[in-house]
């Protein structure tokens, strides 16, 4: 073992980013059983240190000696944020060659300074369209119809060369594709709208009544599948063939089905996920209802205009031995805050509902690709909600073993 390889099977960040600002080599295998460092790095469960070594160049396609990559072994002994972490890598060098006139081009395909936020975008893991769209307000740069449409227009051709490489990665293609699919939603509310994307998330957050199910956001994302331009890939008629026979608002619904296949994440880890933006590990309660979850007070403000709606329904349904440690608000459906296992924060603020109409602000034109393959109705344009993402959880902290479907489900050790 190199030092290298010893620093990230210990977890040592410090280390390895010292021995790799002196050089070290991160495809170095010559070890008795074919590790690599980022195999180490995996099987640490040490997220900052896979980055680390992948920034640095490392290839998530090397094997060992039982024919197994980094993400498999990783996903063996159940380290599912390193396995997410390199089945989405993607080289900021790729990128950056859009960024450069080629041939006989006067200007390049991509602005220099767009590719640091775009390159961000297709680093996330989280996939949720609402925590997509979060992150283009996030950036200026990006909140600008040029920007979107030069943006939108490389992911397509990231896309097309994923698919028509040597080496064709379907996961990553689709990816490519479905970003492309998020920022061209962008574009056109940006176009219709003068609100800075605000009209698309409530679009996206709208709830249906009764039980709060985002029926615009899974018709989105179907219909982000639908439009993947490459109907002999596997992966598409995998995922067509897992989602078209479940009617919209039961489960699996559409963005778990992509999740999945995505990023290698199982839809079952012993995780809250934020209501609004779908983030894993959400930890702040509503304290009313005590049974959504939130990253913070600003995925908070940006749901509670349509989870007002269902907070006393699903405070009944709650038990009183639910985290017993929240102070419940006033009976009054116009005050909404979190809290994060302490009293409740005085003075949250209240968001306006306003109404997202049964007709979508945009007309969009979207031929359907894959005709021959129903993955239910064509996207139409009537709000949706956001469903509890995790109100039937359970609440035991005990860890369960999971088979992480990245791994093969033949193997043996």
């Amino acid at each position: 073992m190199t030092p290298l390889m010893h620093a990230a099977c210990k977890g040592q960040a410090e280390i390895c980013r010292l021995l790799l600002q002196l050089g070290a080599d991160v495809n170095f295998n010559k070890h008795e059983c074919g590790y690599t460092a980022l195999m180490f790095a995996g099987l640490s469960g040490n997220a900052e240190i896979t980055g680390m070594i992948l920034d640095a160049g490392a290839e998530t396609d090397q094997v060992n000696s039982v024919g197994r990559t980094a993400a498999q072994m990783a996903a063996f002994v159940g380290q599912h944020d390193c396995v997410t972490m390199i089945n989405n890598f993607f080289s900021g060098m790729k990128l950056d060659y859009y960024t450069r006139p080629q041939g006989l081009e006067r200007e390049p395909k991509l602005p220099p300074k767009l590719a640091a936020p775009l390159h961000k975008i297709i680093m996330t893991t989280n996939l949720n369209p609402v925590k997509m769209v979060m992150l283009v307000k996030e950036s200026p740069l990006l909140v600008d119809v040029w920007a979107l449409e030069k943006c939108y227009r490389v992911m397509d051709l990231l896309c097309e060369q994923c698919v028509k490489q040597q080496d064709m990665n379907e996961v990553l293609a689709m990816k490519m594709h479905y970003i492309s699919c998020v920022l061209q939603k962008c574009l056109a509310f940006l176009r219709q709208r003068d609100d800075k994307l605000d009209a698309l998330l409530r679009s996206l957050l709208k709830g249906r009544d009764g039980d709060g199910f985002p029926q615009y956001q899974e018709r989105f994302i179907r219909d982000c599948i639908r439009k993947f331009p490459y109907c002999e890939a596997t992966l598409l008629q995998q995922l067509v063939h897992s989602i078209a026979p479940v009617e919209i608002g039961n489960d699996p619904t559409a963005f778990s089905v992509l999740t999945q296949a995505l990023t290698g994440q199982m839809v079952l880890l012993d995780s809250e996920f934020c209501a609004t933006c779908g983030e894993r590990g959400a930890e702040k309660r509503c304290s009313f209802c005590r049974m959504v979850v939130y990253c913070d007070q600003t995925c908070q403000r940006l749901h509670w205009f349509t989870h007002k709606k269902i907070c006393k329904a699903l405070r009944q349904r709650s038990s009183p031995a639910d985290s017993p440690r929240l102070r419940e608000l006033p009976d009054n459906e116009d005050e909404g805050c979190v809290t994060e296992k302490s009293p409740v924060m005085e003075g949250s603020p209240v968001v306006e509902e306003s109404l997202v109409t049964e007709e979508s602000p945009v007309a969009e034109e979207s031929v359907c690709s894959l005709k021959e393959l129903h993955l239910g109705p064509e996207q139409g344009h009537s709000s949706t909600s956001i469903r509890n993402v995790n109100a039937d959880a359970d609440d035991n902290d005990d860890e369960q073993p999971i088979m992480c479907p990245a791994f093969p489900a033949d193997f043996h050790f």
